[in-house]
């Protein structure tokens, strides 16, 4: 552990003795469990903290290949606790935390490697702008989305306003950030929001499933194109073209799949 991290880790153990969030690996996936459920899993600056120590461990771990973000309790993420911004709880944020980071903790961290989302019940306000961190987003059918922080007058601050219409298109996403309408999981899935419905109860277990299969192709090439894809959504043509060629250094691991897959349809052909 990392002394940013001891030292953040023991910021939010002084302000709860709560687990607030659970993680644990599952072979290569790293599984990050918001865990509030008595309140709808809504982030305190407590429960961000622990979010953040959580993701810059799967960062900094080799061995977690990819991660999956859900909620404790059967809902994924309501928001930002408003109960306790009434109390002006959140007044005890650093100054510099903003630097790096925002209200609900990791939400504008960069990730090294891939993560997944499992929805189950609300993704709203800050839940939402949370499971956008997300490369790829798992959703029950009976899921619900939205920003719903439009109707109590808070503002998208965890990157809402920058992920929402990268990933849906401006029309779509200004649809969701203006009227603070509900979204059901079947028209998310037709958004390009959601990746795959799954039957309640069984998203988790869906997402898991998708990591796993993500965590098994060759990890230095996949995490070269990912890497490449978010590029380009910043730069000119010429200069995705030019980033996306660089993708030669790990032309030695194309090499070795290449050589693995001719060997196995060898096997077969002997069969």
């Amino acid at each position: 552990m990392t002394n940013k991290i001891a030292k953040r880790l023991f910021s939010a153990t002084t302000m709860t003795s709560k687990q607030l969030v659970n993680t644990r690996c599952d072979g290569p996936v790293f599984l990050i469990g918001i865990n509030r459920p008595e309140k709808k899993n809504c982030v305190n600056h407590a429960t961000a903290l622990q979010l953040i120590d959580a993701f810059e461990r799967f960062n900094e771990d080799s061995a977690m290949k990819t991660a999956v973000l859900y909620g404790e309790g059967g809902t994924f993420c309501a928001g930002y606790d408003l109960e306790a911004v009434s109390k002006a709880e959140h007044q005890v944020v650093e100054p510099s935390f903003f630097d790096n980071y925002r209200y609900m903790g990791p939400s504008i961290l960069k990730l090294k490697k891939p993560l997944i989302a499992a929805i189950e019940g609300y993704a709203v306000a800050g839940g939402l702008e949370l499971s956008l961190m997300a490369d790829l987003r798992v959703a029950a059918s009976s899921a619900k989305m939205g920003v719903f922080c439009r109707k109590v007058g808070v503002p998208l601050i965890d990157g809402g306003t920058v992920r929402l219409p990268r990933v849906i298109g401006l029309g779509r996403a200004l649809d969701l950030i203006l009227t603070g309408r509900e979204i059901r999981a079947e028209e998310a899935m037709q958004w390009g929001l959601v990746n795959r419905i799954a039957k309640d109860g069984e998203v988790l277990n869906e997402a898991v499933e998708l990591a796993k299969l993500i965590a098994s192709h060759p990890e230095a090439c996949m995490l070269a194109d990912r890497e490449s894809t978010y590029y380009s959504l910043d730069h000119t043509e010429d200069e995705s073209f030019a980033h996306e060629f660089e993708s030669i250094r790990v032309l030695a691991e194309s090499v070795k799949g290449a050589q693995k897959f001719v060997q196995s349809k060898k096997k077969k052909a002997k069969l």
